[in-house]
Order: C-alpha cells, then sequence, then structure tokens
C-alpha cells in the first residue's frame, strides 16, 4: 500500500516592498513521504518570492511534468516554471521550452558541485533563472515546519526574512545564473 502525503497548512503574509505586493496567502500544501521538511519550506519560500494569486503548487515529486510551483495565464500557458533542488538538464531544458521563465532554488550542500556540472549543458536557455540557498539557512527553514503555521516573508531591496513565532531567518540568495534580456 502507497503511502499518502502528509498536509500542512500554512497562513502566509507576504510584505514584498521590491514588487509592492502585500497580500495574505492561505496554503495547503501536501508533502510527499518522501519529501523533507526542509524541502517543502523550500517550496514555501520559493511561493512567497513569487508571491501571486495565479501561482500554484504543481504535483511536485507525484509527476515528471509538473513544477514544484507554476504560474499560467488565462490561456494556460505557463508564465513561470519554478523548481527546487537540483533538477537534471533535460528536466530543465523541457522547462525551458514549455514556460516563458524558468526559477531554479537549489539550496543542498552539494548545490555547488551539481551546479558546475550543470551549468555549461543550460547556459543557451535564455530564459533560465538559477538562485542558490545556503544548506544553513534551508535546515533552518526546515525547523520552522508544523503542520499549521504563521508564517511571514518580507522582501526589500532584494534581501528575504521569513518569520514564525519568535524566529526570523534572513535569506539570502547567490545568483548562479541571472535573467537575461530576450532582446
Amino acid at each position: 500500500m502507497a503511502l499518502k502525503s502528509t498536509i500542512f497548512k500554512a497562513d502566509l503574509q507576504v510584505s514584498d516592498m521590491d514588487r509592492h505586493y502585500y497580500e495574505p496567502h492561505s496554503l495547503t500544501i501536501a508533502r510527499h513521504p518522501s519529501e523533507t521538511d526542509e524541502r517543502m519550506m523550500m517550496r514555501i519560500l520559493a511561493f512567497a518570492l513569487h508571491a501571486d494569486p495565479a501561482l500554484n503548487f504543481g504535483k511536485g515529486l507525484s509527476a515528471d511534468d509538473e513544477p514544484d510551483l507554476w504560474q499560467k495565464d488565462l490561456t494556460g500557458a505557463i508564465d513561470v516554471w519554478i523548481e527546487v533542488g537540483q533538477p537534471d538538464e533535460k528536466r530543465i531544458m523541457k522547462a525551458c521550452g514549455r514556460a516563458e521563465r524558468v526559477v531554479i532554488y537549489s539550496y543542498s550542500a552539494t548545490s555547488h558541485i551539481w551546479w558546475g556540472q550543470t551549468s555549461s549543458r543550460v547556459e543557451r536557455a535564455k530564459n533560465l533563472e538559477v538562485y542558490q540557498l545556503s544548506s544553513e539557512t534551508s535546515q533552518a527553514l526546515g525547523h520552522l515546519a508544523q503542520r499549521t503555521m504563521q508564517l511571514q516573508c518580507t522582501v526589500q531591496d532584494g534581501q528575504a526574512w521569513i518569520t514564525a513565532d519568535d524566529a526570523s531567518i534572513p535569506v539570502t540568495l547567490t545568483t548562479l545564473k541571472p535573467a537575461q534580456d530576450s532582446n
């Protein structure tokens, strides 16, 4: 018998001063049995950084043809495809062919090795952005995981903070591959 996903609920307040976006979001997150708290919290962080009423969680680990998060326009075309972790180059290039913008958040201690092996194979993808988060920060985020969470995300001048209860975790992203102009 297959194990079922565990359901988590998060009330997320986003205050993104860089994008002038200030909205609450009630999230229901299905955590796959093989997913860690750290990875689930990275999905929540990615949601907070791209918060939009049209942004949704994909099937993630349960499906090869869906990202962790995505945002579609009214026609069903994929505006933003978001992955967390270390996807292989075939998955990255397939996503770049399907979406207007692809964003990856890598967070493990081995991210630099993964990126060293992958970067040359995906450098031609103009719609790809890749960011790295320190493993210490992602682990700290993982410790915030609870079945019911009250979270705040504040973004200002490219810096983010995730706050829950009395814990405030600064989130610094290192840009591995910046967005490129399509002109």
